[in-house]
């Protein structure tokens, strides 16, 4: 099975946000720049040295600014993958629309969103395996 791995929400104020969530549930916030579209990562459990989640099904997050000219900006969810292509092909087979190919979001791997069979916006993440220390 392929894991959910990732959730993204649409932000209008990125700032105002990050105070939210962090007052509310505790979660803590990394805003990223114009090179990574403004993006902010969301910790919202504690992860080990090499960014693993250490609680067993919790997942960390996501947002990104909202935009007029991008459709479908609701809360979504993001699935780890092994093999991107091989994945988009399922997709396609199972009747689900890619929008669009692969980025590389860099750090983390490759990604890609589409539609399931039901209209629902979700992406798939080809994560980049982080090197285990040998301790060496």
């Amino acid at each position: 099975m392929s894991p959910v791995v990732h959730f993204e929400m649409p932000a209008e104020d990125r700032n105002r946000m990050a105070v939210f969530y962090n007052k509310a549930f505790g979660w803590k916030t990394h805003m990223l720049g114009e090179d990574m579209g403004n993006y902010v990562v969301v910790t919202t459990t504690e992860t080990d040295e090499n960014g693993m989640i250490e609680n067993k099904g919790a997942i960390n997050g996501g947002f990104y600014p909202k935009n007029d000219e991008t459709p479908d900006q609701y809360p979504s969810l993001v699935i780890g993958v092994e093999n991107i292509r091989e994945a988009m092909d399922d997709i396609i087979e199972a009747g689900g629309k890619l929008l669009g190919e692969p980025m590389d979001i860099p750090g983390h791997g490759l990604y890609v969103s589409f539609y399931d069979t039901e209209g629902n916006r979700v992406s798939i993440i080809q994560p980049i395996m982080k090197m285990q220390s040998s301790g060496k």
